[in-house]
């Protein structure tokens, strides 16, 4: 009895070291919102986690647009939850061991991945020494199975065997399942009953990411709600070439599934912590971080000293134990006030667009108490004062990019409202529903017909989407040249330039269209006023002249008659 007593009091104690842990990396914003205190046990806050996690009203599913479009074949691999239905060809009760026997013939690559994955040699981390820099997920591996007992999912003295194909396919610890019925694609919520710490951060990005003047909407932008911005986007809606508008949903799957970061099916933590992780997604002409990155002198670092660095080291212990000397992608961004999690964005201040709404408050204390979280992360490897002034430096060249582009708005804006764009009045047909008309927005980079959009219009899109914010991510990711010269900065200028040339020629074709209009009118008025003796006696000869050629046709007509 004493020993079964001793044993239950372990199993309670590992229980409350789980759900500890677990808090300690949890923001309070997010037990707030879930109504929940931050001693809930595991079952308690995954339940929470994902009655949130599967609500509409909260992100989930296909949106409030979702009468404009309808999901293609590729849809269900990156919506599982909402679109996947396994395959009626296989009639099976599936065992464990008969899924990987199945699937060694029929997809030998996955199998494979999955033989290599810490999934499949669990015994392997458990035996490791505390010498080895895996040694931390022994601890992962114990809080896990502490999650799963306060959820049901494992006996009170029964370990995690594996993680197979019917552990996150069907359900974890299952033995056995239908394969026609129960077979389902994993989504995070699947990931996150067994890593419910990591599922818990991510999530909290939704807590978070609460902007004082309302510049984006709650939880924006963020990984946690990054599929509700690609559905809730007008012109992705509003597309009848759909195999297009799912480019997007590819890199807006990170609130749907794991492995946009966590590559399946080796899901290796080694691979994650890689700058090339991101790469795949922050890549581009509108959020080229990685291209920025990789020219800075973090990323020279990284490209010719990252392969000497142990990169089984998780992130808190990457520069101490595991040699690295300049940041990467996940350092920077997952550290907040000493601590690495899941959450992305706590110290976001730009975000994804700077705007003149985000310029005008940065002193506001919210943008404040982030600026400082900066501070903290650039000083693990820099002095305070260099830190500060970088920081200074980026937000000053960031507010001069919005400037310009915002002069330029202007000028379009008032082409716009005179009605002076090339046909704007006969030839401008309306973008499709759900989009709404307007010149120089982010649709007219997707959508074309007729003159809608007009060139200058599409030169507008290409200033503010892509210009400026190349000229922010380059500042913000310390790459000179790519604010300077050769993009940002300089291809600002060159579109602004363009702009105000388009807009000269624009209203002096407008001029001199009214003026030709003048003149004829003018001429035309003055002619059929007889207010003259030259004129009257002008207008007598031309109905004199008239007279007669009206005579000499009667005649001719008369002569026919007779002949």
């Amino acid at each position: 009895m004493f020993a079964r007593m001793a044993f239950a009091v372990l199993i309670a104690l590992a229980l409350s070291f789980a759900a500890n842990r677990v808090a300690a990396q949890t923001p309070d914003e997010t037990y707030k919102a879930l109504g929940l205190d931050k001693s809930a046990p595991p079952d308690k806050l995954y339940d929470a986690l994902v009655k949130r996690y599967n609500d509409p009203s909260q992100g989930a599913g296909k949106g409030s647009l979702s009468k404009f479009w309808e999901p293609i074949p590729i849809s269900k691999y990156l919506d599982p939850r909402d679109f996947y239905q396994p395959p009626q060809s296989v009639e099976a009760d599936a065992t464990r061991a008969q899924c990987v026997e199945c699937h060694a013939q029929s997809t030998p690559g996955w199998t494979h991945s999955w033989q290599k994955s810490v999934h499949g040699n669990l015994d392997e981390i458990r035996k490791l020494s505390d010498s080895d820099p895996r040694s931390y997920k022994k601890g992962l591996l114990t809080e896990i199975e502490s999650n799963l007992r306060s959820m049901g999912v494992l006996k009170a003295d029964e370990p995690l065997k594996e993680v197979g194909c019917i552990d996150c396919h069907m359900s974890v610890n299952k033995e056995h399942g239908q394969h026609k019925t129960e077979l389902k694609m994993p989504d995070a919520a699947a990931c996150g009953q067994c890593h419910l710490k990591e599922f818990s951060e991510r999530e909290s990005e939704r807590d978070t990411a609460v902007w004082p003047q309302g510049q984006w909407d709650k939880g924006h932008p963020s990984h946690a709600l990054s599929f509700k911005a690609n559905v809730e986007n007008a012109v992705w809606a509003a597309m009848s070439e759909r195999e297009v508008a799912e480019g997007c949903s590819f890199c807006h799957t990170p609130q749907n599934t794991c492995n946009s970061c966590h590559t399946r099916h080796e899901f290796s933590a080694v691979e994650a912590r890689k700058p090339q992780a991101c790469a795949t997604c922050h890549n581009g002409v509108d959020h080229n971080e990685f291209e920025n990155y990789l020219l800075s002198k973090h990323g020279t670092v990284f490209q010719t000293r990252g392969d000497k660095w142990d990169w089984n080291a998780r992130l808190s212990d990457a520069m101490e134990k595991g040699g690295m000397n300049a940041p990467t992608c996940q350092f920077c961004h997952m550290e907040y006030q000493g601590q690495f999690s899941h959450n992305m964005v706590r110290k976001v201040r730009w975000a994804f667009e700077p705007t003149p709404k985000i310029a005008d408050n940065l002193h506001h204390p919210w943008f404040e108490d982030r600026k400082e979280a900066w501070v903290g992360t650039c000083s693990n490897c820099h002095s305070n004062s260099f830190s500060r002034a970088y920081l200074e430096n980026m937000d000053k060249g960031v507010m001069s990019g919005i400037a310009i582009t915002e002069r330029s708005r202007s000028v379009l804006l008032k082409l716009y409202e005179d009605g002076l764009l090339p046909r704007q009045n006969s030839n401008r047909p309306a973008p499709p529903a759900p989009e709404k008309d307007g010149p120089g927005a982010f649709f007219q980079l997707f959508w074309q017909k007729g003159n809608n959009p007009s060139a200058v219009e599409y030169e507008f899109a290409e200033m503010w989407e892509h210009h400026k914010i190349k000229h922010y991510k380059a500042l913000a990711h310390a790459n000179p040249g790519g604010y300077t010269y050769s993009d940002g900065w300089s291809q600002l200028v060159k579109s602004a330039a363009r702009i105000n040339d388009e807009d000269a020629r624009l209203r002096e074709a407008a001029e001199i269209r009214a003026e030709l209009k003048r003149i004829s009118s003018t001429r035309l008025g003055g002619l059929l006023e007889l207010n003259t003796p030259e004129k009257r006696a002008i207008a007598g000869a031309f109905g004199f002249i008239a007279l007669l050629a009206g005579l000499g046709l009667l005649a001719a007509r008369n002569r026919r008659k007779i002949t």
